[in-house]
């Protein structure tokens, strides 16, 4: 469908939903799972786009992955280190975690490797990565402009050694870094110059080390050291629901004064955008925790925040969708770097809020929304997932909001909007 109309409800919404695996998770666990020592079955695995190419692009390295999806599982036989193939030609779609992380990967090798992907990911930062390579022994060759894709690069197992590294766009290439660290020929020490962005997703990377058995040493917020010879081992691993995908259904709840409730996700989950719960509580949203439950509960009215979103610049989108509704005046500031993501997301949600006819206030790292009556539009998506489900969100509340190219959801959540329209009854 190029489009999907979204129906208004006149009710609040009443819905217990299940979220697939965490992309965030599945994607590091799959190389690290790739570099282990044995077999590793990873459940409640994400099956998208994203991992997809992701694994697709693993398993062209000669490192067997199984996918089986309606198990939600996936199998993968570790190579210990080894990148069995010497030439690969590897495309990763719009997937900036799988093009990090196996321009990472490939350095460990010793052949020829090109990686490309769409036209937008090939504006995608990628320098500050390929600039740590080349110091650790690799030669990389650029079809086009340097520090972006296309280019090849030829692995020379990885050096090690101290390394700096710029993480002021994206926490991507730290953590590409960092798990393939133990797998040098010498004890890494990264440090990070400058902001170091959204530090959720490097405490995530070094906790899935952990996980699999690599320590990371963290000696301030800016440096880490890995010692060599450290072995990832093969592991039998839960994927947490994605903390990310379940905001729009937690946002639906804060949006309509309804009652959802996530199943297996709580507050104690590794992913930074748990922190979203926080964000709906200082709206005036009630959260309930269960063992194995987290149950969001709307308010009468929203009130409006202003917040630092540098740790959850994911659910920009989400906060800037249900803003409109708040009391007072919603401020998202500190997330400059998501301009560099799927699309330029600052100016996105400003562009489809503007067409809304909602008064927004561009900064140049975030904005201010004014609560205003919504006029129903149809939302340009920009092939970016995230705009079309947070969007769809604000349909609830306002008739006639029609998302466009629904299907770009299929880069992360490929059923978002069967378990969304299960979720308000329709």
């Amino acid at each position: 469908m190029d489009t999907i109309a979204i129906p208004a409800l006149n009710h609040p919404v009443n819905a217990t939903v299940e979220i697939p695996g965490s992309k965030s998770i599945t994607n590091r666990a799959l190389l690290v799972a790739a570099l282990a020592q044995g077999n590793s079955t990873l459940e409640n695995a994400l099956f998208s786009e994203d991992s997809e190419y992701f694994a697709k692009c693993v398993e062209q390295l000669g490192i067997p992955v199984t996918l089986n999806s309606p198990l939600a599982q996936i199998q993968v036989s570790g190579k210990g280190g080894e990148i069995p193939a010497k030439q690969a030609d590897l495309f990763v779609g719009l997937a900036g975690t799988a093009a990090r992380f196996i321009s990472a990967l490939v350095a460990l090798g010793s052949g020829e490797y090109r990686l490309d992907g769409v036209p937008r990911m090939r504006e995608r930062p990628m320098g500050d990565l390929l600039t740590a390579l080349q110091a650790g022994g690799a030669t990389i060759n650029f079809e086009g402009n340097s520090g972006f894709m296309p280019y090849t690069i030829y692995g020379q197992q990885f050096a090690g050694g101290h390394f700096r590294l710029k993480a002021n766009q994206t926490s991507q290439q730290l953590s590409a870094l960092l798990m393939i660290a133990p797998y040098a020929q010498q004890d890494t020490t990264i440090e990070v110059e400058g902001t170091l962005v959204s530090q959720s997703y490097v405490k995530m990377t070094c906790r899935l080390m952990a996980d699999f058995g690599v320590d990371v040493t963290q000696t301030d917020d800016n440096q880490f050291h890995i010692k060599a010879g450290q072995r990832y081992q093969g592991q039998h691993y839960t994927i947490e629901p994605d903390a990310s995908n379940a905001s729009y259904f937690f946002a639906a709840a804060a949006v309509t004064g309804g009652r959802v409730r996530v199943n297996h996700l709580t507050k104690q989950s590794c992913q930074g955008d748990i922190l979203w719960l926080n964000v709906l509580e200082q709206m005036g949203c009630q959260i309930q925790e269960g063992e194995n439950y987290t149950e969001v509960i709307g308010p009468e009215q929203l009130q409006g925040i202003d917040v630092d979103m540098n740790d959850m610049s994911d659910l920009v989108q989400t906060l800037g969708a249900i803003a409109p509704y708040a009391s007072s005046p919603v401020t998202i500031r500190n997330v400059e770097h998501i301009r560099y993501k799927e699309t330029e997301r600052i100016r996105a949600v400003v562009t489809e809020l503007r067409r809304l006819g909602v008064k927004v206030e561009e900064f140049a790292d975030g904005m201010k929304i004014e609560p205003t009556p919504i006029t129903p539009a149809a939302i340009e998506t920009y092939h970016d997932h995230r705009m079309a489900m947070a969007f769809a969100v604000t349909g609830l509340k306002t008739p006639g909001i029609v998302i466009q190219d629904p299907a770009c959801t299929g880069k992360t959540f490929p059923d978002y909007f069967t378990r969304f329209f299960k979720m308000i009854g329709q």
